[in-house]
């Protein structure tokens, strides 16, 4: 019985040690974790700060594979979006963007996540060969533009008091006047095409959704060279009349 009850002790006293070792096993291997993810992360600080954002995206996005549910995760999946923002990969960024945002509706960066999806929508529509060649791009799809407006315009409306939403408002006033000059493009198509309606029907419509943007007096010039076309001439009497009141200096009237 002695025996007996001297074997059990040794092993109950090993069982202790193995579990005491397994789970010093465990800590070491968390503290172990959590050092090769904090050494991840400035090595990708050191790489955003040399301007090196492709670098930092790809040491960003292994780290965020790697350690999801880390102390860092939601700073890295920030500056991710933003590496990737600057580094020209905008279908990476929104994709990002809109997980951050599902997963962290009430972040209080999530305004941060909102602001970016809107410039990285602009930065799509943007093409640099063209604005270095200094081609007019206003007639090209400006679908993207609309989506930007939409992320700013959900950013003041959510966020109001947001360090982001005076920037987005200016950004609003600008896609405005891509929108309101796509719009112009297309009513100038149509004239050359002598549809006036359809071209009369664009001018209009940049009255009434863009009244705001710089294209207002093109829109009511058009106007009055297609109702003058159309032999509409109550219409193109209003047309002059507003232009008068706004535009003086206008060689139409």
């Amino acid at each position: 019985m002695k025996y007996n009850g001297l074997i059990g002790a040794v092993c109950f006293s090993a069982a202790l040690v193995m579990s005491g070792c397994s789970s010093s096993d465990n800590e070491e291997q968390i503290v172990s974790a959590n050092q090769g993810a904090e050494t991840l992360y400035e090595q990708a600080k050191r790489q955003m700060d040399a301007g090196n954002f492709a670098g930092a995206a790809t040491t960003l996005s292994t780290l965020d594979s790697r350690f999801p549910f880390g102390p860092l995760s939601h700073q890295v999946q920030l500056d991710l979006i933003y590496s990737y923002y600057k580094s020209g990969k905008q279908d990476q960024a929104l994709a990002t963007i809109d997980r951050f945002i599902r997963l962290n509706p009430n972040h209080s960066d999530v305004d941060y996540a909102h602001y970016m999806r809107g410039l990285t929508n602009m930065e799509t529509d943007n093409n640099l060969f063209q604005d270095l060649m200094n081609i007019d791009r206003s007639d090209r799809d400006p679908s993207k533009s609309r989506e930007a407006f939409e992320d700013f315009r959900r950013l003041i409306e959510k966020f109001p008091n947001s360090k982001y939403a005076a920037d987005a408002q200016k950004r609003m006033l600008y896609i405005k006047n891509r929108l309101a000059s796509y719009e112009i493009a297309i009513a100038r198509f149509y004239m050359r095409r002598q549809a006036y309606v359809a071209a009369a029907n664009r001018g209009r419509y940049v009255l009434e959704h863009y009244p705001d943007s710089n294209q207002v007096q093109q829109a009511l010039e058009i106007m009055v060279v297609c109702y003058d076309e159309l032999k509409l001439e109550d219409l193109k009497r209003n047309a002059i009349k507003t232009l008068m009141l706004n535009y003086p200096d206008s060689e139409f009237i």
